[in-house]
């Protein structure tokens, strides 16, 4: 789209539209920053746009009055359905995103990873392992927590993009990666997508667009990615944990085994032995089996491979150790924002638990969650709107009172000092909190800061 001397409402002062912004203005574009947070709790996001010659609509009454907009651009967060939207949509106005203006200028082949759980680590060791490979820049980015707008001037058509792709990024999206990758598909974001069908949907359009000679990897374990295939325009691959898919990557013996994928084109090749990576729990075992298929695809030889998964570790908030205090481990997996995720953490670790859980309602079920916990955890404290929730699901599950221990707490600091008190040498603290942040934190980082911050604050005490 030609932007100059267009009328552009940009909705929402996230992350990635502060680079959006900065572009648009430079392609001449008359740009209204919208969003309904105040300009008090903007003031670090404004900051990083002063100077630019944009409007703003800020606080109560952001989404009045843009009918005479040429184009809307929404940053993923923002609801798709509210009525201000859809009145414009009706009057045929241009919606758009900082992704989808990313994908019209990239020039390089572009890799895309989505998936309920998974697809930050699985981003991230797919990114590192091609740049170990050495043979092409690496750009990578999306909700990984960094958009790549600005550094589409230097791309060429022989570097390789890997992106990370939520669910708010794809609903809207009318375009595919040429490389796409499903980690799983488990219930998540109900509260915005409403049912599970609109969530699926929003997960299949990383596949919809893309063309036959493409390529999608999936989940063969997940009834959910494995369906998905029937839908995939190009050539498809699996990973799995529990089967030997015809193409991909597969366990046996204890050892991970490429077929028919990259350099195992038309073969077998047994790449190391799974008790190589470094990373917690057997549903880390399934994000490194995705990310080789997808870096055999994208080139990259089994040295590169097993130079990173020797010594990856993980990205911070995932199943993130950050102290040990007179034997007690503390482990920070705030990014565990749905009880599927929160059952990984748990089963990942072996050591008697203390858990802490609750946060904002995504509207999601905690049943299976909370069998894990009566199973798994001696103690859990419970915190944030979904404690009513969360205590009626497992009191549902007990076998006997007080297995697990169940505590409540009124503010965050105080779950996790009581979380350490019901902790003895031995045990773990796991912040797996089975939700959203939004009730008392702004994302899932600010979380796990705040649980280091105490933490850290209980080693000094020590």
């Amino acid at each position: 789209m030609e932007w100059r001397d267009r009328k552009v409402a940009v909705i929402g002062l996230g992350v990635s539209n502060i680079p959006l912004i900065r572009y648009l203005v430079g392609e001449g574009a008359r740009i209204t920053v919208c969003d309904r947070q105040k300009p008090v709790e903007l003031e670090s996001r404004l900051a990083q746009i002063a100077g630019l010659p944009v409007s703003y609509k800020l606080g109560e009454g952001y989404l009045d009055d843009l009918a005479d907009f040429d184009a809307v651009l929404l940053s993923p967060g923002v609801p798709k359905d509210l009525p201000q939207l859809r009145s414009l949509r009706e009057r045929g106005i241009r919606f758009s995103s900082e992704m989808e203006v990313f994908f019209e200028l990239c020039p390089a082949p572009i890799v895309g990873i989505t998936g309920s759980s998974g697809k930050t680590t699985t981003t991230t060791l797919v990114g590192e392992i091609l740049k170990a490979q050495g043979t092409r820049r690496v750009f990578v980015g999306g909700n990984i927590g960094n958009s790549l707008l600005e550094d589409v001037p230097g791309m060429s058509p022989d570097d390789l993009v890997v992106l990370e792709l939520s669910s708010f990024q794809l609903e809207s999206l009318p375009y595919s990666p040429n490389y796409a990758l499903v980690t799983n598909i488990t219930p998540n974001h109900l509260d915005v997508h409403k049912t599970m069908e609109a969530y699926i949907e929003a997960k299949r359009r990383i596949l919809t667009f893309q063309q036959p000679g493409d390529c999608a990897v999936l989940n063969y374990d997940n009834d959910i990615t494995r369906l998905l295939a029937s839908q995939c325009p190009g050539r498809v691959y699996y990973f799995s944990r529990l089967t030997e898919p015809q193409r991909g990557a597969f366990l046996r013996g204890g050892e991970i085994i490429l077929r028919d994928v990259g350099f195992a084109e038309g073969r077998e090749e047994i790449l190391c032995p799974i008790s190589a990576v470094r990373l917690l729990g057997v549903h880390n075992w399934e994000n490194v089996l995705a990310a080789v298929t997808m870096a055999a695809l994208c080139g990259a030889q089994p040295e590169a491979m097993v130079k990173v998964i020797a010594t990856f570790t993980g990205v911070p908030h995932r199943l993130e150790l950050v102290a040990e205090i007179n034997g007690v481990k503390y482990y920070n997996d705030s990014i565990a924002t749905s009880p599927a995720r929160a059952i990984a953490g748990i089963n990942a670790l072996r050591e008697p638990l203390v858990l802490i859980a609750g946060g904002y309602d995504k509207q999601l079920s905690f049943d299976q969650l909370a069998e894990t916990i009566v199973e798994r955890v001696k103690a859990v404290v419970l915190v944030g709107a979904t404690a009513d929730k969360l205590e009626k699901a497992i009191r549902s599950k007990q076998r006997q009172p007080d297995q697990p221990v169940i505590c409540r707490s009124e503010d965050f600091d105080q779950a996790v000092l009581t979380a350490a008190k019901l902790a003895v040498p031995g045990d773990v603290v796991l912040l797996s909190p089975a939700c959203a942040s939004y009730d008392m934190f702004r994302n899932f980082e600010e979380r796990g800061e705040r649980f280091r911050k105490i933490v850290r604050e209980l080693v000094k005490e020590s």
